[in-house]
């Protein structure tokens, strides 16, 4: 069934109820031809007796994969292994035309394991980085991640995501009046997830607070759609709100006081911002139309939302304080879900073009106002940034089931996420947590 808002319709049906021409300047992108930095990271020496539980230098081989930037050269394909700097030999790595390569070793000390490790330049034979971190068996993924985030710095110099979080939320159903829903963390490549919260009731719209400490989510616990705040340490919740109507698509403010959201309780759904300490109350659209999925610009003052008061859902920004919208969206005639990059340049997007009925992921360039298409899946949905706006999660469907997908925003990278069991959906992407 097609979604008229793909967040919103969920709540909306779940309650039981229904729910100007491109400028010249706007076109469609729908593929690149780039091609990623070849990098070779080698296998880690291992000191100890007993296999390590987890292949550090896959992890880190992936996450730089992943970011779309790199690409990591197959174990199998490497001429040599070696573990230090005084083993690498420069001839080997430039007969793979790697500009890059990495080597690592763990050595056991204490009841906790040293890693040292090194990148180097394999065209000007220069070491670029090196460092060392330490920690437990169980923090191997831990440390495999921040060795990735500084090397990712270091060669970019844009701060790394790889030590980030993600949520999500799984539908387990067992018979047709039972279904369980899990609230989900993990890291943001799907290992290591960890329960937050079940319920036998729906559960929307998850999103990190900020601070990485807090998360906001839409329960149905209470047979209706509530906004509920949750402290991830403790599992402490509040209620956030109790309208008539619904109740839906939490977003946090960037310093963490207000909470946007939707609510119909007046008629139709409309954009709302709470501040969480007084409990005031702002309305911020106020329009015949449907107004929902709101997002916070990083000034605090702007909200981008979707809205299809012009006919078609499309992407409008507007001030917290209200007045007048600005249309955003104008090629295709679905556009909906809106996030911004982390440098507020790109807007990212469930998208569809005219005459087609799928829904895609698509990033638009908010100063040329040009359109790519990330996705090659047909029914996306719930897209959500890296912190450092060089990977996007979302949601899509594949043989039948809800799963989750990364792609990189330069779109060279497309590949799914281990989750667990059942239908998976509501992706969010943690903040920086250090």
């Amino acid at each position: 069934m097609i979604k008229l808002f793909r967040g919103l319709l969920v709540v909306v049906l779940c309650c039981a109820a229904t729910l100007v021409a491109a400028d010249e300047k706007n076109i469609l992108v729908t593929s690149g031809s780039d091609r990623a930095t070849p990098i070779a990271v080698v296998p880690f020496g291992w000191q100890g007796g007993a296999v390590l539980p987890e292949d550090m230098a896959e992890i880190v081989s992936n996450d730089l994969r992943n970011s779309g930037y790199y690409s990591p050269i197959p174990k199998q394909n490497m001429i040599s292994l070696p573990t230090q700097a005084s083993e690498v030999i420069f001839r080997d790595w430039k007969a793979l035309n790697a500009q890059y390569v990495m080597v690592g070793n763990i050595v056991p000390a204490g009841g906790r394991l040293q890693i040292q490790y090194a990148l180097f330049n394999v065209a000007t034979e220069q070491q670029v980085l090196t460092g060392n971190v330490s920690g437990t068996n169980d923090q191997l993924r831990d440390m495999a991640h921040y060795i990735a985030d500084q090397s990712f710095e270091k060669l970019t110099g844009i701060k790394g995501a790889f030590s980030t979080r993600m949520l999500y939320v799984t539908a387990e159903r067992f018979s047709e009046n039972n279904t369980r829903f899990t609230l989900q963390r993990s890291d943001y490549d799907g290992a290591r997830a960890v329960t937050l919260l079940q319920s036998r009731e729906p559960i929307l719209s998850p999103r990190f607070a900020p601070d990485g400490k807090r998360i906001a989510y839409v329960s149905f616990e209470q047979k209706r759609p509530r906004i509920f705040v949750q402290h991830i340490d403790t599992g402490r919740r509040e209620q956030i709100t109790n309208f008539e109507g619904l109740n839906g698509a939490p977003a946090w403010s960037p310093d963490g006081s207000k909470l946007a959201f939707v609510l119909s309780k007046d008629g139709n759904p409309e954009i709302y911002v709470m501040n969480l300490a007084s409990r005031a109350l702002n309305r911020v659209t106020n329009d015949s139309s449907i107004d929902t999925e709101p997002f916070f610009g990083k000034d605090g003052s702007t909200i981008y939302f979707t809205s299809d008061r012009g006919g078609k859902p499309q992407i409008y920004k507007t001030n917290i304080s209200g007045g007048g919208a600005e249309r955003v969206t104008f090629i295709g005639n679905y556009n909906a879900n809106p996030k911004l990059s982390a440098d507020e340049k790109t807007l990212v997007m469930i998208h569809r073009q005219d005459g087609f009925t799928n829904f895609k992921v698509a990033v638009q360039d908010l100063a040329r106002g040009s359109v790519k298409i990330l996705t090659d899946s047909n029914l996306d949905e719930s897209p959500t940034v890296a912190p450092n706006g060089t990977m996007v999660i979302y949601a899509t469907r594949q043989q039948g089931r809800g799963v989750l997908m990364l792609v990189s925003i330069n779109g060279r990278v497309r590949l799914p996420l281990p989750t667990a069991q059942g239908e998976v959906r509501e992706p969010s992407w943690s903040p920086y947590l250090n």
